[in-house]
């Protein structure tokens, strides 16, 4: 009885501890939300009030009156669409190659390949403007489209999770007929939707809110996506918060969509994929 009594007890304190965190991590959100629903003046009123004197929604009109918004939101459903389709298949086919087929050194090279994961991408910054200048590329979204297409951490998770599947698999449909292109693209690749999804949030979270990258190659105004934009609405003297904030919800939107749409997906992809050899 008094195990039963503790269990409930640590239970009770975990759920309580987990729902605090939450809440801290939604108080940024509600903020940024309620402020973008209410004048200057209203916005860093102390002590801070949930809503101002009347909900503003003119606030989200107000968004392309100085700078292109829509321009920047299309620039970045540009880039995060390509980054997310190349990425998916090329971590898929090479996932495939080194999990399904056999042939010298497979091992030493995929680990050499993961190797490149303990590399920080800020160490070859230099490196890839040098090429990509070279090959006249920068100036341009190439550089946020093209050295992405590929992950060693995508190519990672899509072989864990192709080893999990049983070679029989592979071998009973070699004797009907089939090809390695066919046994990946008609067999294995409907079969890893759920890590498929998994890594197409991560892929497209990091290439939405990258800024970094952007700063780096991108000089035309024209060419900003939404967080280099984002940073551009800020004023050298002064910022209208709530028009700022009213931007950022609309920019987190697609994050929320893409996330809840493939939510079961990605728990399933998680517990498919392990982390075992």
């Amino acid at each position: 009885m008094h195990k039963k009594t503790g269990d409930y007890i640590v239970k009770t304190a975990a759920y309580i501890l987990l729902t605090l965190g939450a809440l801290s991590m939604l108080v940024p959100f509600l903020w940024m939300l309620t402020t973008s629903l209410k004048s200057e003046a209203e916005a860093f009123i102390f002590p801070p009030q949930p809503f101002g004197a009347k909900i503003l929604w003119t606030n989200y009109l107000k968004i392309s009156d100085r700078f292109n918004f829509a321009n920047y939101f299309l620039n970045s459903v540009r880039v995060a669409a390509w980054v997310v389709f190349f990425q998916l298949l090329t971590s898929a086919m090479a996932g495939f190659v080194f999990a399904r087929l056999h042939f010298h050194f497979r091992d030493k090279i995929f680990l050499l390949y993961l190797a490149t994961m303990m590399i920080p991408g800020h160490v070859t910054v230099i490196t890839n403007y040098i090429n990509l200048s070279r090959m006249g590329l920068t100036g341009s979204l190439w550089p946020l489209m093209i050295p992405p297409m590929v992950s060693a951490f995508g190519t990672f998770l899509l072989r864990q999770f192709f080893v999990t599947i049983p070679q029989s698999l592979d071998d009973a449909a070699r004797i009907d007929g089939c090809n390695p292109f066919m046994i990946f693209f008609r067999i294995l690749l409907p079969m890893a939707g759920p890590t498929l999804a998994t890594l197409g949030i991560f892929c497209f979270m990091g290439s939405w809110n990258d800024y970094f990258t952007p700063l780096i190659y991108i000089v035309d105004e024209r060419l900003f996506t939404l967080p280099l934009g984002l940073a551009n609405m800020q004023g050298m003297y002064a910022t209208n918060w709530p028009v700022l904030m009213a931007a950022c919800t609309i920019t987190i939107i697609p994050v929320l969509i893409v996330f809840l749409t493939a939510q079961n997906a990605f728990v399933k992809g998680i517990v498919l994929t392990g982390l075992k050899d």
